[in-house]
């Protein structure tokens, strides 16, 4: 077996380990996500943050022996993976990698973002590959060179963990973002500048792609709200006249058919039952939609088409840029804002879409103030 093949033996195992660990972590993060609305709501559920921490925050109902156990799954998720010899991290990392710690990806537990320059490479974002056809339970392909996702970091045989003097295995790739610009005209005449991210792939270490190969650049989301699995900040300024007539045109635009404002949890939760029977405002109905051509990855996952897309919850995506200094939305980070992220909408949103653009500029910047309120 190479040693390369080696350490992604070596790395399973250790992520084995660590499952558990963060099993909890984000068990437990999620009872603070229920929000303060409908019937079972509780005080003890809200995160009333608006700053840096905000995604980061347990539950202000958590007992002490679940604070305890919410605090060493965090400590885990923030550790440094390290090579086979080393004691000052998780064993496991390496030869290639993305990032060495959960956390560097989950900027405070918040989205990635975009690189700031052409000769920048992704950072927090990463690239999904596969090749037409699907593997023996319908998932994506993945290229028998690089698997189903490049690894554009290595250790290189420099690494103060561990020296691969004998075989040093450099990254996958090297992966860099240009961008297509073109500008849109709404009814009343604005301009809207949106950006199309274009993949640059170069120094494939391992030999060409597959024939037909197919990538998808993907934008690490926030881990807050994820199936009730992260602690929500509470929405805000609720009585704000703006926020207020925001909502009115985010209902008059239809937008909450998928961006549903209000779900509920079962009725039962053996594992919390804290979390039992309470309404929470995630803004998402949890499905996979059209979106058009125009969001089109081109690569189908699972039953998933190159159109489709999950409807993103909207709860806490007003901090984004407090929280860690990254505000780009969408799967691929395209959108600077939330007007920008409404006009890329197409296919089953194109209705909606459009009855955002017909409004007033007054009216369209209050609604994106009521959805960056949420």
């Amino acid at each position: 077996m190479s040693l390369r093949a080696s350490f992604w033996a070596f790395r399973e195992a250790a992520a084995g380990r660590m499952r558990g660990f963060l099993t909890i972590l984000l068990c437990l993060a999620g009872i603070a996500s229920a929000q303060e609305a409908g019937t079972g709501s509780d005080n003890g559920f809200t995160v009333a943050r608006a700053d840096q921490d905000a995604y980061s925050q347990p539950a202000p109902a958590l007992s002490y022996r679940e604070s305890e156990t919410f605090l060493q799954g965090r400590s885990h998720f923030k550790r440094r993976w390290v090579a086979s010899v080393a004691f000052n991290g998780e064993w496991g990392l390496g030869p290639t990698f993305i990032q060495t710690r959960c956390s560097e990806c989950h900027i405070n537990n918040g989205r990635g973002g975009p690189p700031q320059a052409p000769n920048e490479q992704l950072a927090t974002m990463l690239v999904r590959l596969s090749l037409p056809g699907a593997n023996e339970h319908g998932g994506p392909l993945p290229d028998p060179n690089y698997g189903d996702q490049f690894q554009n970091r290595a250790l290189q045989g420099e690494s103060v963990d561990f020296q691969y003097s004998w075989e040093p295995v450099p990254a996958e790739a090297a992966l860099y973002l240009d961008w297509e610009e073109r500008s849109v005209t709404l009814p009343d005449g604005e301009e809207i500048s949106l950006r199309r991210p274009v993949l640059r792939i170069e120094k494939l270490a391992f030999g060409p792609m597959g024939e037909g190969a197919m990538t998808s650049l993907r934008n690490t989301p926030p881990l807050i709200g994820l199936g009730l699995l992260e602690a929500v900040p509470a929405q805000r300024e609720a009585a704000n006249p703006v926020v207020r007539r925001g909502g009115e045109m985010f209902r008059q635009a239809a937008c909450g058919g998928c961006h549903v404002p209000e779900l509920k949890t079962a009725e039962t939760y053996p594992a919390f039952p804290k979390l039992a029977n309470r309404s929470f405002r995630a803004y998402t109905d949890l499905l996979v939609h059209d979106m058009g051509d125009e969001l089109a990855d081109g690569r189908p996952d699972f039953k998933a088409g190159p159109r489709d897309w999950r409807t993103a919850p909207l709860w806490g995506v007003g901090l984004s840029g407090t929280v860690n200094g990254q505000s780009a939305l969408l799967h691929d980070g395209r959108a600077r804002d939330v007007t920008e992220a409404i006009l890329w909408h197409g296919g089953e949103a194109t209705a909606s879409r459009d009855a955002f653009s017909k409004l007033p500029k007054a009216d369209r910047e209050a609604l994106a103030r009521f959805v960056e309120a949420i």
